[in-house]
């Protein structure tokens, strides 16, 4: 099993950047990779996912080309780079993992199938 840890989050203002990474022990690169993210009293959200090899990624709507999900596998590291920030986007998120192969849109969704390691989630805030 894989074990992740985000790092912190943090404030930032309406239309800036912020970028996410998440580490992890065991075989980080034998793992499908996702960022999801929740606000309270809201339903979590599938934010981006990406394949072992980073050969796929996927992106939900709203992010309109706005971030960018990245991996290291040589460094058991999963980024998340956000431009253009929105205080709606304000929320938990959470980096996990899955292990098995990316095979549908629907694993990075609200579902998170198959994502069954999870970090504890860092904060991140967008004032506007």
């Amino acid at each position: 099993q894989v074990q992740v840890v985000e790092s912190v989050g943090g404030l930032v203002q309406e239309g800036g950047s912020l970028r996410l990474a998440c580490t992890a022990s065991g075989r980080f690169a034998h793992y499908t990779m996702g960022w999801f993210r929740q606000a309270p009293g809201e339903d979590r959200d599938g934010v981006s996912c990406i394949s072992q090899s980073a050969t796929k990624s996927y992106y939900a709507d709203f992010v309109e080309g706005r971030f960018t999900i990245s991996r290291d596998n040589a460094k058991n590291t999963l980024y998340l780079q956000m431009n253009n920030l929105k205080p709606v986007e304000s929320a938990k998120y959470y980096c996990a993992a899955r292990d098995k192969p990316f095979s549908s849109p629907y694993n990075c969704s609200t579902a998170a199938t198959g994502f069954n390691n999870w970090g504890q989630g860092t904060q991140v805030t967008v004032s506007s």
